[in-house]
């Protein structure tokens, strides 16, 4: 039971004896105490008047007086300040908290309770690399669900890869253009790489030829529409040249990127690339031996990148062996009249009683769509697993879609529906500006995992400690431990919904809010751990005496980490869990630097006493357990020696 778990217990027995009131445990708000005053945690005591009759002071009062007096080993003393009760801690609480918990190495850890929860990530296109977009992804994913774990549920880890539709047609037929028979084996580029490459290619020749189109359009040239378009576009045009939209740089954009659109999609190459999507799923040969060829390259690139950035799965799911279950989901939904047909034969669901729209299921021609795929996935993880919760971890950008998917899911009567949950994060951008797939502006994966670690060596190098006691093997691997940490940790540090910057010079400083600082942190304590030598004797101790601030805020700050990891899990935020580490490290190094004259305050090789040495041996042990434990939640690595 965690102090402030005890405290709400006692404060229920207090109140409803002094009362006669029956409270539970929820009924009792409880805060840290503010700076200015004395204590650890505050009783809010406010709401308690109704039935105390009693002014808040009075009120606050009596309740103190009943737990230093019948709660002596946990509540020190008390003070009032209005309506705010706050308590000190008995020095005893903690140190024998610290005795139990210092060699502790899975702290925080919850037992099982017995719930499921899948959680996908990753979801990459087989048309390009990972890039650093995928990045926040992969290491928001991984965390959570290694949080999820901590707490006591089953995870499983999936990965459903985007490996057919027309994004992956577009590199298909871009290679059979202009590769000549190019390889990963062939040419030395990775996999993921040369696909992507003819994926920017297919781009580049679209965008040539939607120019030719465009410039007839904005003649008022529409040969190459037919009626139902050639009246839209009419009407983008003559809404261009009106001199209110004229002057407004927005607007103007928009509509513009309407006419691009709709000019792509009738570009030669496009038509092309639309052909073999519809030959992939009649199943012609050629096309789908093209379209393994190049998709185990991709994978063969996945692997390795997933293999450096730590990340695994244990279910993976494909798309193109989960849309044909979508396509059954909506021949369901035409039996149950939940969906309708259009003329053109297009699958539709309509939303709008729901406030929102009509929704596209299947085109005409008999092709699927996402939504169509990830209605049959939900169907079949949810068939196999019967999970209590089904996380979809995406960019905000897709929070329309996943709120179509539970609805449409719900109007299916599908059991899947209740637990959909899209964990929406904010896209990552650089200090150069947002990424463009179409236009090879990304910052592959590989890149930056390079950039990375090469500018670990560089930091480590330039600052010329202790390099002489590595192997060229050992330094090899803390350059990759702390490269790959700080672009983790930068990365995580901030809350999934918002939007960020990724800036990899800032990410590394060893002096920032970064995990270079806490690494250094960790490696100190087991550098202090090895100059003191032996620790053998501290299981069966147990401080008597009086702590010193920063020997109690340690302990506290400690104790506090299950809660810490409990709320992480609530606010499905690593966040959470990055602050903390970084305040716990801040807080040892005041810890291991305060002086006073020259003399450091905490000294373990210089304590005072016997029993100081062992109380501090057993604090720093519990402080590098709880980073280590925190850092590994967000697949961070911990070097022994920095």
């Amino acid at each position: 039971m965690s102090v402030v778990q005890s405290i709400r217990t006692a404060a229920v027995a207090a109140i409803n004896s002094l009362y006669d009131q029956q409270l539970t445990a929820a009924d009792i708000a409880i805060n840290t105490t503010k700076p200015e005053f004395e204590g650890e945690y505050t009783i809010v005591v406010f709401s308690f008047t109704k039935f105390s009759r009693q002014k808040p002071e009075e009120t606050a009062q009596r309740i103190g007086e009943y737990l230093t007096a019948h709660y002596p080993e946990l509540i020190a003393r008390f003070n009032v300040v209005k309506g705010f009760l706050n308590l000190s801690i008995n020095d005893t609480y903690w140190t024998k908290f610290l005795q139990q918990h210092y060699s502790d190495v899975n702290i925080g850890i919850q037992p099982a309770n017995g719930k499921r929860i899948m959680v996908e990530y990753s979801s990459p296109n087989t048309n390009k690399p990972l890039h650093l977009g995928h990045l926040r992804n992969n290491f928001l994913g991984y965390a959570i669900a290694e949080i999820m774990k901590a707490n006591g549920y089953e995870v499983i880890k999936a990965n459903l890869v985007n490996d057919r539709g027309i994004h992956i047609c577009k590199s298909m037929l871009a290679w059979q253009m202009f590769a000549h028979g190019d390889t990963p084996q062939s040419t030395g580029i990775k996999g993921d790489h040369l696909v992507g490459d003819y994926y920017v290619k297919f781009e580049s020749v679209v965008k040539e030829q939607a120019e030719i189109i465009i410039d007839r359009v904005l003649e008022n040239d529409f040969r190459d529409f037919d009626s139902a378009e050639t009246e839209k576009l009419e009407k983008l045009v003559t809404a261009l040249h009106k001199p209110e939209v004229k002057d407004d740089k927005e607007k103007s954009g928009k509509i513009m990127d309407d006419i691009k659109e709709m000019s792509r999609n009738k570009t030669e190459i496009m038509q092309q690339a639309k052909i073999m999507l519809q030959q992939w799923e009649a199943g012609n040969p050629e096309v789908r031996e093209l379209w393994a060829t190049m998709n185990g390259w991709v994978y063969e690139g996945f692997d390795q990148t997933y293999k450096r950035l730590g990340i695994d799965f244990d279910q993976m799911y494909y798309e193109s062996e989960t849309y044909l279950l979508g396509k059954n989901l909506v021949a369901e939904g035409l039996e149950k009249g939940v969906l309708f047909k259009k003329e053109d034969n297009s699958v539709w669901i309509d939303l709008t009683a729901d406030g929102l729209d009509q929704k596209l299921l299947l085109r005409g021609d008999g092709t699927s769509v996402y939504m169509t795929q990830d209605m049959g996935t939900a169907r079949l993880k949810y068939e196999q697993y019967h999970m209590d919760q089904s996380v979809y971890v995406v960019a905000d950008e897709q929070n329309y879609h996943f709120k179509v998917l539970q609805l449409i899911m719900e109007k299916l009567g599908e059991p899947s529906a209740k637990g959909i949950h899209h964990l929406s994060y904010g896209m990552v951008e650089l200090p150069h500006g947002r990424m463009k797939s179409r236009e090879g502006t990304v910052v592959d994966a590989d890149d930056m995992i390079t950039e990375m670690v090469n500018t670990a060596a560089e930091k480590t190098q330039q600052s010329g400690k202790n390099l002489d006691m590595f192997s060229d093997e050992q330094l090899n691997e803390l350059y990759d431990t702390v490269g790959m940490g700080a672009m983790k940790f930068f990365l995580l540090r901030v809350d999934p919904k918002k939007k960020m910057i990724f800036n990899p010079e800032e990410s590394i400083d060893l002096h920032g809010f970064t995990a270079p600082f806490i690494q250094y942190a960790y490696a100190r304590i087991k550098s202090i751990l090895r100059d003191a030598g032996t620790t053998e004797g501290l299981e069966a101790y147990t401080y008597a005496g009086e702590l010193l601030p920063l020997e109690k805020e340690l302990i506290i700050l400690n104790e506090q980490f299950p809660g810490i990891l409990a709320e992480s899990y609530r606010e499905l935020s690593p966040s959470v869990i990055a602050n903390y580490a970084f305040q716990l490290a801040q807080l040892f190094n005041s810890f291991y630097a305060e002086k006073v004259e020259g003399v450091p305050t905490y000294s373990i090789i210089r304590a005072t006493s016997e029993e100081k040495k062992k109380l501090r041996l057993q604090i720093i042990m519990l402080t590098a357990h709880t980073i280590a434990q925190s850092m590994k939640l967000l697949g961070i690595r911990v070097p022994e020696r920095m």
